[in-house]
């Protein structure tokens, strides 16, 4: 587990990168990022080392840090990855999370909807975001927790780019597919969370080759 405030700078440089504050290839000092967040060097170190270990960012010694592009071919690899490790907990969270958990799940699930209906770029990601942590600690099961961070943060800044930048895709869909998924842990429902999660991912290779196609 991070300390708090690396894990602080760690969530704060993440959402900028995501949401293209930092951009692809843009470059920034260590002190740049403490001095804006108003965080310690030591922890915002900590936060671009794991960062760079997610290939979001490299880190070039007595050189600063190089923000990464968005491999657009590579997210077929991720998502090969991210089936089946999202199989798992998605399974595990529908057996396992807290009475409190599911509530929380049955909101995320209305929060999606509303991205949705309201065409929300900014609210789906923020809601995926949520979702994405209490998923990593309702499935219970670390190994796979720390496999998927991170994939998921690639696939945010993904979503983020096409969706809310570029404009390409289904925003209502993708978001009613989120929805199922947690509507079905918050029902305790293991099979149709499964199911959710694959009709989800079929979803999203088959949006990632229609992008490909375009670029």
């Amino acid at each position: 587990m991070m300390p708090s405030q690396a894990m602080q700078a760690y969530e704060l440089i993440e959402d900028m990168i995501v949401r293209m504050e930092l951009k692809p290839g843009s470059r920034i000092s260590e002190k740049s990022l403490s001095d804006m967040l108003g965080i310690g060097r030591t922890p915002v170190r900590e936060a671009l080392l794991r960062l760079a270990f997610e290939g979001v960012v490299h880190v070039t010694p007595r050189s600063g840090v190089t923000i990464s592009g968005i491999d657009t071919s590579d997210q077929f690899r991720l998502l090969e990855v991210r089936r089946e490790l999202e199989s798992i907990m998605v399974r595990r969270s529908a057996q396992f999370s807290t009475a409190e958990e599911r509530l929380r799940f049955a909101a995320l699930a209305d929060s999606f909807m509303r991205a949705g209906a309201q065409d929300d770029g900014d609210m789906f990601v923020r809601t995926d975001h949520e979702f994405n942590q209490l998923l990593a600690s309702s499935s219970q099961n670390r190994y796979a927790s720390i496999a998927m961070s991170a994939i998921q943060v690639q696939t945010r800044r993904f979503w983020y780019f096409y969706l809310n930048v570029k404009k390409f895709g289904d925003l209502p869909k993708v978001s009613r597919l989120h929805a199922k998924v947690a509507a079905a842990i918050a029902q305790e429902k293991p099979a149709e969370a499964q199911k959710a999660s694959d009709e989800l991912l079929d979803y999203i290779e088959e949006y990632t080759t229609r992008i490909i196609k375009t670029i």
